[in-house]
């Protein structure tokens, strides 16, 4: 199972592509929902407030059957913005990212052909300025046990070099911990033979 994916580290910085007169500047950010999308490009509306288009592509999701995405071509011609852009977040293998890219008209018109590689070689810039960086899908389960199993479970949690994400110490314990998903059943057989320790997914 594949259970890792390519995200960006942090915001880039701007990028500038130049063609007849028309400026194009180019951002790239880690996002984790569309809310964030709608925020940044929001934030670049107030900092480009004269230019005409604020043209971007989001993508999010890991597995195919998950994968959302959105385009937008902000006023310029169908396919000639957030296509190509989203194009560039599919040619870096990318996901959890949002591509924004702002025009200002020159005034010379660059045809359909032109804006095409405008906006893609903008949002091509924008990620060849980024830190790529690989993330795994980790899961998470609850583990309910009895203060007596403490040691037993910990043991456990170090050989396995598991993620305390969350835990409560009280006669009885609740700990959550968080695992690549690739190694979930690896996990589960791992705490089979402690049969009075719960191992529960955290959703239920």
């Amino acid at each position: 199972m594949d259970d890792q994916y390519r995200t960006i580290e942090k915001p880039t910085e701007e990028v500038l592509f130049k063609d007849k007169g028309s400026k194009f500047y180019g951002y790239a950010f880690p996002i984790q929902s569309e809310d964030d999308a709608k925020i940044y490009v929001e934030e670049l509306k107030k900092l480009h407030n004269s230019a005409r288009h604020h043209c971007y592509a989001w993508q999010l999701g890991y597995h195919k059957d998950k994968i959302q995405y959105r385009v937008n071509d902000d006023g310029e011609p169908s396919n000639t913005a957030g296509a190509p852009i989203h194009g560039q977040i599919l040619s870096f293998g990318l996901t959890d990212v949002f591509i924004v890219v702002v025009r200002y008209f020159g005034g010379v018109k660059l045809g359909v052909g032109g804006l095409i590689n405008a906006y893609r070689t903008t949002a091509q810039m924008a990620l060849e300025q980024a830190s790529i960086i690989e993330k795994t899908i980790d899961v998470h389960f609850r583990l309910l046990f009895e203060y007596k199993h403490m040691n037993e479970v910990m043991r456990v949690i170090k050989e396995k070099n598991l993620n305390i994400l969350d835990q409560k110490m009280h006669l009885s314990c609740e700990i959550i911990i968080g695992i690549r998903q690739s190694k979930a059943e690896d996990l589960k057989a791992a705490f089979a033979p402690l049969y009075e320790v719960k191992l529960k997914d955290v959703d239920n």
